[in-house]
């Protein structure tokens, strides 16, 4: 199934249905007064969050979204049925948006979530209800309200504990399929990973954090090159970054540049993302010819950006137990700061 993590939808919630201008006429009551009865309520559109989908992929060309329209009053005061609610699913991390002004109206970070995106019309009211002693015999009802519509659009931002951030071919896809339970697609050419992926990383102990894969991002990112200005809004829910940079002899780009070009890329989408606890990965020393350069390396990140440092092999499984436990601790951590 192809990832789609933005659409644009235009939604409308039922109308109300209209009340019914009516009398009695039984055969023992010829004058029984006004007895039409009130219109239905219109149905809602209700978008729910499950964690059963994980791509917008369904509503691509679900481009119209409607409610049923309440049915009108009848008569002896009977009440129209309301119209039933149209219920979306979209994947936990759903943010649903006023297509016109921008402002949020639903931010879906938890399965069963649910909230009302347009509101259904109240119904009419039927002339019973307008029958006073001076007004005995109304011969007018009210029309049922319409229901609410907009065009919405729906971003879907990951929610992982830890987001890998790197460049094409950094080796992120080799590193989530060794740590948890994600089966990315791998290939030596860039641009292999084109959706977020997640996985699980579980401990002897029942402990488990889930890790993100977000496809690799490229200088000008920020401003729409490359693939990775698609996804950058699935690093926001991140708990923890990880920096992962190629360190072998074959690198094409030098891993102290390449830090700073994605700090950049972070920092032009969104300063926050640098306020989030990070960990420098070096991947790739099974490839590198001098071990003097990933201890220069260390040296360097931790005593320029106060980072923590690992290196490490996805390829050969080098140091990965090591990384494993450092981004536990991380995470826990930032629970810890958070609650204080």
């Amino acid at each position: 199934m192809e990832f789609v993590d933005k659409v644009k939808l235009y939604v409308k919630a039922g109308d109300g249905g209209d009340g019914a201008v009516a009398f009695l006429r039984e055969k023992y009551r010829p004058r029984g007064g006004p007895a039409g009865g009130d219109g239905g309520k219109g149905g809602d559109v209700i978008f729910v969050a499950t964690k059963n989908k994980h791509t917008l992929y369904d509503l691509k060309f679900q481009k119209h979204l409607k409610a049923e329209n309440g049915r009108p009053g009848g008569g002896k005061k009977k009440k129209g049925k309301d119209g039933a609610d149209l219920i979306v699913e979209v994947p936990v991390g759903t943010v649903v948006k006023d297509a016109e002004t921008g402002e949020i109206i639903a931010d879906l970070t938890e399965d069963g979530q649910r909230a009302v995106i347009a509101k259904g019309g109240k119904g009419g009211l039927g002339n019973a209800h307008f029958a006073t002693p001076t007004r005995q015999a109304p011969r007018f009802a009210t029309k049922g309200k319409k229901g609410q519509e907009r065009w919405v659009i729906l971003e879907l931002k990951s929610i992982a504990d830890v987001g890998l951030v790197g460049f094409p071919n950094a080796g992120k896809s080799t590193l989530i399929s060794r740590l948890s339970n994600a089966k990315p697609e791998i290939a030596p050419y860039p641009f292999t990973t084109r959706r977020p992926n997640l996985g699980v990383v579980g401990f002897d102990d029942f402990y488990s954090y889930v890790i993100a894969d977000i496809p690799g991002l490229i200088e000008g990112a920020s401003q729409g090159k490359g693939l990775g200005h698609e996804f950058l809004r699935h690093i926001e829910r991140t708990k923890v970054l990880a920096f992962v940079l190629d360190v072998s002899d074959f690198a094409q780009i030098p891993p102290k540049e390449a830090f700073e070009i994605l700090r950049r890329e972070l920092e032009n989408y969104s300063p926050d993302l640098l306020k989030k606890p990070a960990i420098v990965v070096l991947n790739k020393i099974d490839a590198v010819s001098d071990p003097s350069v990933v201890e220069e390396l260390k040296k360097y990140f931790k005593e320029k950006y106060g980072l923590e440092v690992i290196a490490i092999s996805a390829l050969t499984g080098e140091g990965l137990k090591e990384l494993k436990y450092k981004l536990r601790e991380l995470i826990e951590k930032n629970k810890k700061e958070g609650e204080d």
